[in-house]
């Protein structure tokens, strides 16, 4: 049987939906193609047929009977390698896979998608190779392309496996470590070289390649993930970090030797990493993702991700990665127009783009789209072994119009993205049915209702929400002098109003020291020593506040400059003149996360009314706030705050018990370079009042004995 005129013309383009039909055996022929060849024979179990060129770089060669066979192959220059022939294979995607991809179901995507490495055992022998499937609907054609075949698409095309829209080859004779993209033919006749949308491995930008990864990570954090629960009343005290940029070069080997100290240091629960997926401009800090299923390669290898959260968990600290299912980039060697048409993202620009940040935005409402996410959430948790997904810019994904002119209502005429809430809910209730102890945290800046309510009561089923609000209100109030502060005392009052209305973190993000905002030092009024003073006090209020805590890398010392990620953290303020006060503060944190951890009063009633009590919300005048903290076993902590520039002596204090009040936490302490004031280390309230010294800018704990 030869080829067609009408299909050979599309195996010689690329745009051929079948190439199975053709290459390998068919009807008593064998058939392969192979550019450049020199002499190909086809070897069976008992006997050896030479194979001849007929054009176009196809070889043929008759073999009455279907049998397994082997190609040795001559090129100039080289001895003859026997190879299998991938094209005698069949379909590595069963029917069931593929019938849960069409439903938007599969929820291990990345086990039957993108490049795996593959063993079999056939008549003639073990065959080892890589299998490759992608889904392409619109494509006209698709080839795998790679060194092994010197970037050459008509090597290796793909067979479509009908309504999925999916392509599979298999290749034998290659395997871990290969690059390669995937040749598309679009609709409209042209070639665009596609990076693999699901590549567990990629070569480090600017490179674009995918790479193929045999991985057999051995995992030694079982202890921890066994203890893992749902349980949110525990203390939760989280050190967000760029990985790039904690010192400048740092990579997951790198943190692996020198963060986990540091953090054991100073008490963290918890590390977050801004995203870690592969992202194409260092300056989006990995925020524009390209490569939703592989680390970038920026800073090491997958395995070496792994052995740096093994490690961390080893050390009792949780792992937290941002996850960007928000937007992504443009680049056109990744997912923006796939196939040469909207695809992962919505086709009316209206939906489909978001100016702001110069990207596309998924179709949430796309079953594959939607597939493809929830799919990445769910590898991150089972291949990285992550104990938290903190997804960023969800206030984008809920409204139509955020941030744009022009937008097309839902179907009911209004503004909500139906189709986002419905994945996110999706997400979440998934991701929590599969990891019961895996966090899901929304950044949203919007009081959109019931974020963190359970997806069976119509929220949105995240752990936590990021407190937007009370973070701005503190940083604008923190940022006036102290002489204008009474007129804004309910710039720190109003966040209890609504403290229990979501499970709330109370963030100091990348986001506030970034863009011309400065630092936390930059914005508190003053010379050195009331920058220092403000910050501790600030720090002292926020560990008090109900709600978990977040604290960018660099302001648990109060780095001076603003962060920029081609820069390293400004260690330099830990050294020479003025840096006492930067020791201070970086002392104070690793005391206030040590009292915190160890007082369920801070952290066991966060999400609770049951767990505040005002003893002071009014005096304005004074700048002064008081609130007990009580534990579910209990415990009763009073944060006592003194906002103003001036000391206070003999104030009085309502306090709702009486007894021996013991300090654990003065932020005017001497030991954090302070005004060191001699205060009472222990006071006793009678008649439910208590007398106080309050420093100037100073936070103190008492815990009721």
């Amino acid at each position: 049987m030869t080829i067609p005129a009408a299909d050979l013309a599309r195996l010689n383009n690329c745009q051929h939906h079948a190439p199975h039909d053709f290459y390998g055996w068919h009807d008593g022929v064998v058939r392969t193609r192979r550019p450049n060849a020199e002499a190909i024979e086809v070897r069976t179990a008992d006997a050896t047929i030479p194979m001849e060129p007929v054009g176009d770089d196809i070889w043929e060669a008759p073999l009455p009977e279907e049998q397994d066979y082997r190609l040795a192959i001559t090129y100039p220059g080289q001895p003859a390698r026997e190879v299998a022939c991938g094209y005698h294979f069949l379909p590595t995607l069963t029917s069931f896979d593929q019938h849960l991809i069409g439903e938007g179901r599969h929820e291990r995507l990345w086990e039957v998608l993108g490049a795996h490495v593959r063993h079999y055992e056939t008549d003639l022998g073990p065959v080892d190779g890589v299998s490759f499937a992608v889904w392409a609907p619109n494509a006209r054609g698709v080839a795998v392309v790679g060194h092994f075949c010197g970037w050459n698409p008509t090597q290796y095309p793909m067979r479509s496996l009908g309504s999925t829209g999916i392509w599979e080859v298999f290749i034998p004779g290659i395997g871990a470590g290969e690059q390669y993209k995937f040749a598309i033919q679009t609709a409209h006749g042209q070639r665009i070289d596609k990076s693999d949308p699901m590549a567990r491995k990629t070569l480090a930008p600017p490179e674009t390649a995918s790479v193929v990864v045999d991985e057999d990570y051995e995992w030694n954090d079982s202890e921890w993930m066994e203890a893992r629960n749902e349980d949110l009343n525990v203390p939760m005290s989280i050190y967000e970090l760029h990985v790039g940029s904690w010192k400048q070069g740092s990579n997951y080997a790198s943190l692996r030797a020198e963060l986990i100290d540091y953090l054991l240091e100073h008490n963290f629960t918890h590390v977050e990493f801004l995203p870690v997926a592969e992202h194409p401009f260092g300056g989006s800090w990995g925020y524009q993702v390209s490569g939703y299923y592989a680390p970038s390669a920026r800073w090491g290898d997958p395995d070496e991700l792994r052995a740096l959260i093994d490690d961390l968990h080893n050390a009792g600290i949780g792992v937290i990665v941002d996850w960007v299912p928000a937007h992504f980039p443009k680049d056109e060697f990744a997912l923006g127009r796939f196939d040469g048409s909207a695809l992962y993202e919505h086709p009316d620009w209206r939906r489909g783009e978001q100016s702001d940040w110069g990207t596309y935005v998924f179709d949430f409402g796309r079953n594959e789209v939607r597939n493809f996410l929830v799919a990445n959430a769910l590898y991150w948790a089972e291949e990285f072994h992550i104990d938290g997904l903190r997804v960023d810019a969800v206030a984008s994904m809920l409204y139509l119009d955020y941030s744009r002119d022009e937008w097309l209502p839902n179907q009911y005429g209004g503004r909500e993205n139906l189709e986002a809430v419905a994945f996110l809910q999706e997400t979440n209730a998934t991701v929590h049915r599969h990891f019961p102890g895996l966090l899901t945290i929304a950044e949203e800046s919007t009081s959109w209702p019931g974020v963190t309510a359970p997806t069976s009561e119509g929220g949105l089923g995240f752990s936590l929400k990021w407190n937007m609000g009370w973070m701005n209100d503190t940083l604008e109030y923190f940022q006036k002098d102290p002489i204008y502060r009474s007129h804004h005392h309910d710039g720190l009052t109003f966040s209890l109003v609504y403290a229990f209305s979501e499970r709330y973190v109370l963030p100091f993000s990348h986001d506030e020291v970034v863009h011309g905002k400065g630092s936390l030092w930059t914005r508190i009024p003053g010379d050195n020593w009331n920058k220092a003073a403000g910050l501790r006090s600030l720090f002292g209020y926020m560990f008090s506040h109900p709600g978990k805590k977040l604290l960018f890398m660099g302001q648990e010392f109060g780095q001076e400059t603003e962060w920029a990620e081609g820069f390293s953290v400004d260690w330099s303020n830990l050294e020479g003149w003025g840096s006492e006060f930067h020791h201070g503060i970086k002392r104070l944190v690793r005391d206030l996360n040590t009292v915190y951890k160890d007082q369920p009063a801070l952290w066991s009633q966060d999400f609770t009314g049951e767990g505040f009590q005002w003893t002071k919300a009014d005096d304005y005048n004074n700048s002064v706030l008081g609130y007990v903290r009580y534990g579910s076993n209990g415990e009763t902590l009073l944060a006592v705050c003194n906002f103003s520039g001036n000391a206070i002596d003999n104030y009085q204090m309502w306090v709702p018990k009486d007894g021996n009040w013991k300090m654990v936490i003065n932020t005017d302490d001497a030991v954090y370079c302070g005004a060191g004031t001699d205060l009472p280390q222990q006071v006793t309230s009678q008649d439910n009042a208590m007398q106080l010294q309050m420093p100037a800018h100073s936070v103190q704990w008492y815990e009721l004995a």
